[in-house]
Parts: structure tokens; C-alpha cells; sequence
């Protein structure tokens, strides 16, 4: 339970007594004659949120120890840790009911959604003791008595619930309005039912499920995430002090993640959102880099690479218990640097989770390529793509020949190259884009050839078949294969997101994206991912919004076009005209030869109305033709 949040604990005394009866004698009290309110008392609009065990009284008949049991669990390590996610607190715990507030409809909404789904996720459905709660939210001036939530509100919040069955959430018009258009949610209309002590009539949706039980949202694995493991891969520390090889670490730190991403067993941060404490010193207090990553698990190492010998030492933290889990040291030759990612990999995967089958624990050490110089011209080109330079083009270019003329079965250097030609061609940087489409579709083809089970792979082939082939149902398919092998992808989830966008499915995406921030909160790539949110509330005709994500973008990386072009069309239709005019000025600096009739000619928006769009506002922001 929170600390902070006040807490009133009153007696059970089975399903209809509780928070709701408590309220509602406190209601039945009031009449008009009452004397002025008293300066404890605290008036404000907030969400309220009323949560219930159905047939809580049959459980307690069954086995009263092991139905408390559960309920204490359920709250305290499901709804809690996912209500203090959402900003909200225990106003008010009876029994199997629990008050919560939130100070937006939006929060409330998400956190019960998320709450039930948890749910239906762990529950056995031929457990007898399987608990399902009931949800009821409403929205409402409530009155705050010393921590004590009192008003009308909440006690409709209190008896809305009732009219749902078990696993469900019902909740106000009000709330109703609230989310509409933030959330992708259906609803179903259930009318006026009565309900007892509330007089005026209260009108009443209820979020429609699937048969399986499953609420008709974007999946979201991060909703789960609250009881898998969750882990943190710091950068290993460069021993040698040798600079030039800081990437060589960064990218064993990168195989290591990738091999952990793929058990879907833990939770992983990302490799970009770690790679800020690259360069922390050796008192950095652990505890404070996992509170800002949200983590409990930290696997900390340093590599030294002498000549052709490593030595990489490891160590798994627990930072709740404040104690090392695990801690290795793995000697040999560089030409062994795979074999130590698979065994150290392999090694966290069993001190984590001891149950996993031995095949997750496989599927970890998978390796890219046997040939370490061509991982290594990976490596290095990698460092120098998002330069959005002539020279770093050229230079990630033969980098990347390089590693296909050494192994040419090494299909992340395939799936590399038709990722760079996808921003030589979007940058408008080609010297002949008819021959680039057809290299980067064939590259990306080539390495779906190679390993078609590898999530990058795909989400590359998927995002060149979508981008530069305009054929976007294909690339849905291959985003989904992708998010099957490794949900924890952050990559698949923000391509996924802009196939989505392209294709005018705005709320679909900005679901996806909402995996992206919390997979890759801190990844310098974050620059590609908020354009393509801005994509998505452009082509929703949310131009503020596209405003402000494009904005954010052109910030990070002043180079990336894609940015430039959809902020000057969002500031042009939004009727900033000099706004628009000074972006399009900053984008002919950058790339003098953009013209609108070219570009729109091959971007991939589907719908003719967006594209529309799209040119006009290009135009207007004084591009040329």
C-alpha cells in the first residue's frame, strides 16, 4: 500500500455491505437543513473508482484463509504497483471492496482495463477460487473529508458496478465522454438500471470483451509486465580505456539484451534506453539507475579485450534485496565473444526464472554470425547511420558491404543494409532511387531468406515491403510475426505503429507506440519513433498534437527531413503559414532538392484524403513544386 495514501479499514461483512453500504448510511443522513460545511472539508472533480470480489461470501464459505490470501496478493502486487503507474490512491479499503481515486477518467479507465486483463491472463478457469472482480467508475465533485471520499459520486461509483457481470467495468456517461477518442475502446449501452439510494437516473456503458474475456483493445504486453521479472543491461564497462573499442562492449551489451528480449519470461529495457550509463562511474549507485528505469533486476559487467583474449565479468543484482543474485567471470579468445553471450545469457535467463524450459533458455543463444569481423562492421556502422550525413551514408554503406562480402549468410547485415537504404531513399539522398527500392527489397528479402525467426529481420522487411513497396498488408503480417517471436520489441512495435499510421489507423497506432515508451524510454532513436507519432495525429487532423510530437522530434535530430515535412504540413493546415514557410526554409537547407510533386508521388499514405492533405499543406508552407 501506498505510504502516503490515507486508508480507512472497516469490517466485511459479506458482498452487500462494505464501502458501498457505509456510503450510502453516510448519504441517507444528509438533509438540507445541515449547518455550513466545516473547513476540513475539501470540494474537487476526480475520478472514482469502486472495485469488488464477486461472490467474495461463497469464497469465504469455501476457504476463508485462502480467499484472503488472494485478495491481499491481487492488491498489493497487481492493482497497487499498476494504480501508483497511473497517478492514482486508496481512498478506502473494506473487505473485498477497495475505493481508488484518480485525478483523470483517462487513468482510471486504463488502470481497470489493465486490471482485468492481468487478471484474466493468470486466472486457471477450472480453479475454484479464482477471483473476479467487478469495476465501476465514475467521475464526479467529490467531497474530500480529511482523506475520506464522500459525495453523490462516489456513491454511484459504488452501485454501477452491479449492473455488470463478473470480469467487468462499467462506468458513468460522463467517463464515457471522457475517453471517448483517447482510448480504443468499445462500449455497450446499458441503459438507466436503478439502483439503490441513487434517485436521479444514471446512464451507464460497459467496456465490451471478447468471449475469451479479453477487452477489445490494441494488446499491450506491458500490461502483464507488473509480475514478470523485469531486468536492466547496463553498457559493459570498457577495461582496456581504450575508446576506440567502447562500441565492441556496446554491442556484446546488445546481443546479450537481444537474446533475453526473446523470453517472454522477463521484461527487458532496451539497449538504447541503457546506453546513458555508458560512460557512469564505478560508485554509480545501482538503486538510482533502476528507479529510473523501473526495474529490479541489474546485470552489470565490464569486458577486456586485449589482442584476441576477452575476459568478461558479470554480475545480476537484486536492487529490492539489495544483494547479488549471481556474478561470473568468462575467459577466452575473441573468437569466442558469441559463445560468452550465450552462456551469459543463458546464466541470468536460469537465475531469474529456474522454471523456463531449456529451449527459451536456447533461443537466448542464438548467435547473428559466426564471423566476428562482419559483426564487428555492423557495430561501427550502427555508431554512424543517424548522423543523417553524405559522409556517415557512405561511410554505414561500405561498412556494411564489407559484412555481407564476409559472411554473406549473416542476415542482420542483410536486413542493415535495406534498413540504411530506407533512410538514403526517405532522406532523399539517392543518386538513383529506382535502383535503391529494388537493392533494399532485395537485401530485405535476402534476409528473410536466411532467418525468417529473427524479429528484426522481419520488422526491417516489413517496414521496406510498407515504406518503399507500398504494399502495407503484407508488412502487417510480418510486424505480427515479428511481435510473435519477441513482444518486448520496441523496434516492432514503433514500426508497427507507423505501418499503421500509413494506413490511416491512427488510434491503432498510438496504442502501439504507448509499448515504445515504456520498452525504450530513453532510446536516442526516440527520434524516429516521435515522428511517427506525429504521423499518426496527422493523419487523425489532430494538428496540435502532430505539432507538438514533430516538434520534439526536429529537436532531437535537426537533420531527419521526415520531421520537417510533416511539421510544415501540420503548421500550414493548422494556419500557421509563417510558422510553416520558416520549417520548409530549414528543410531546403538540408535537402535543397525536395520537391512536393516527387515525394508525394511515391509516400505511402493510403488514403487519398491524407495524401491530399498532405500536398496541401506542403504547398502551403512554400515548397516546391
Amino acid at each position: 500500500m501506498c505510504a502516503t495514501a490515507p486508508v480507512t479499514i472497516l469490517s466485511h461483512a459479506g458482498p452487500t455491505s462494505g464501502i458501498a453500504d457505509h456510503k450510502m448510511n453516510d448519504t441517507a443522513a444528509v438533509t438540507p437543513d445541515m449547518a455550513e460545511e466545516p473547513p476540513s472539508i475539501r470540494r474537487r472533480l476526480a475520478a472514482v473508482v469502486f472495485a469488488d470480489v464477486a461472490g467474495y461470501s461463497r469464497l469465504i464459505a469455501m476457504n476463508d484463509a485462502e480467499t484472503v490470501r488472494r485478495w491481499k496478493n491481487l492488491r498489493t502486487k497487481v492493482m497497487e504497483p499498476l494504480m501508483l503507474q497511473h497517478g492514482g490512491r486508496v481512498a478506502e479499503i473494506a473487505g473485498d471492496a477497495v475505493l481508488i481515486e484518480f485525478a483523470s477518467a483517462v487513468n482510471a479507465v486504463q488502470w481497470a482495463t489493465q486490471i482485468q486483463r492481468v487478471q484474466h491472463a493468470l486466472q486457471d478457469k477450472a480453479d475454484p477460487f479464482a477471483l473476479h472482480l467487478r469495476v465501476g467508475i465514475n467521475v464526479d465533485d467529490l467531497i474530500d473529508d480529511d482523506g475520506i471520499l464522500q459525495g453523490d459520486g462516489v456513491n454511484i461509483a459504488a452501485r454501477i458496478h452491479q449492473a455488470g457481470a463478473p470480469g467487468q467495468i462499467v462506468i458513468t456517461a460522463s467517463v464515457r465522454e471522457f475517453v471517448t477518442n483517447r482510448l480504443p475502446l468499445k462500449f455497450r449501452d446499458l441503459g438507466t438500471p436503478p439502483m439503490k439510494n441513487i434517485v436521479k437516473p444514471v446512464r451507464v456503458f460497459e467496456i465490451q470483451w471478447l468471449d475469451s474475456g479479453v477487452v477489445q483493445l490494441l494488446p499491450q504486453p506491458h500490461l502483464q509486465w507488473t509480475s514478470r521479472p523485469t531486468l536492466a543491461v547496463l553498457p559493459f564497462r570498457n577495461g582496456t580505456g581504450d575508446a576506440g573499442d567502447a562500441y565492441f562492449g556496446e554491442g556484446i551489451t546488445d546481443q546479450i539484451i537481444t537474446g533475453l528480449s526473446c523470453s517472454r519470461s522477463m521484461y527487458v529495457i532496451a539497449r538504447n534506453s541503457t546506453l546513458r550509463y555508458t560512460n557512469r562511474p564505478n560508485d554509480t549507485d545501482l538503486r538510482q539507475i533502476a528507479a529510473e528505469l523501473d526495474v529490479r533486476f541489474v546485470l552489470d559487467g565490464s569486458v577486456w579485450r586485449q589482442q584476441d583474449r576477452l575476459r568478461i565479468k558479470v554480475e545480476l543484482v537484486d536492487i529490492t534485496e539489495n544483494r547479488s543474485l549471481w556474478s561470473q567471470r568468462f575467459d577466452g579468445s575473441g573468437a569466442d565473444v558469441f559463445e560468452f553471450q550465450d552462456r551469459i545469457a543463458a546464466s541470468v535467463i536460469g537465475a531469474l526464472e529456474p522454471r523456463l524450459r531449456a529451449v527459451e533458455a536456447a533461443r537466448a543463444g542464438e548467435r547473428p554470425t559466426e564471423s566476428l569481423d562482419a559483426f564487428d562492421s555492423v557495430l561501427k556502422a550502427m555508431s554512424r547511420l543517424y548522423r543523417f550525413t553524405d559522409d556517415s551514408f557512405r561511410e554505414t554503406g561500405e561498412l556494411l558491404d564489407r559484412a555481407t562480402a564476409l559472411d554473406p549468410g549473416y542476415a542482420q547485415a542483410h536486413a542493415y543494409t535495406a534498413w540504411r537504404l530506407n533512410f538514403v531513399l526517405g532522406e532523399n539522398r539517392s543518386s538513383d532511387p529506382a535502383r535503391d527500392r529494388a537493392h533494399a527489397l532485395a537485401a530485405a528479402e535476402r534476409a528473410l531468406e536466411l532467418d525468417a525467426e529473427d524479429p528484426f529481420v522481419l520488422c526491417v522487411a516489413a517496414h521496406i515491403h510498407g515504406f518503399i513497396g507500398k504494399n502495407l498488408d503484407h508488412a502487417n503480417d510480418l510486424y505480427d510475426r515479428a511481435l510473435a517471436l519477441n513482444e518486448n520489441s520496441a523496434f516492432a512495435w514503433g514500426l508497427s505503429a507507423l505501418n499503421r499510421s500509413y494506413l490511416g489507423e491512427a488510434d491503432d497506432a498510438a496504442g502501439r507506440l504507448q509499448n515504445v515508451w515504456r520498452l525504450n524510454p530513453y532510446d536516442p532513436m526516440n527520434f524516429y519513433f516521435w515522428i511517427v507519432a506525429g504521423i499518426a495525429e496527422f493523419v487523425a487532423g489532430r494538428y496540435g498534437e502532430c505539432i507538438a510530437w514533430t516538434r520534439k522530434s526536429h529537436r532531437a535530430n535537426p537533420r531527419f527531413i521526415a520531421a520537417m515535412r510533416t511539421l510544415a504540413a501540420a503548421l500550414a493546415l493548422s494556419g500557421d503559414e509563417k510558422g510553416a514557410r520558416q520549417v520548409g526554409q530549414q528543410l531546403l537547407a538540408v535537402e535543397p532538392n525536395f520537391h512536393v510533386g516527387k515525394f508525394i508521388e511515391w509516400y505511402p499514405l493510403r488514403r487519398p484524403e491524407d495524401l491530399a492533405r498532405l500536398e496541401e499543406g506542403l504547398r502551403s508552407a512554400g515548397l516546391p513544386d
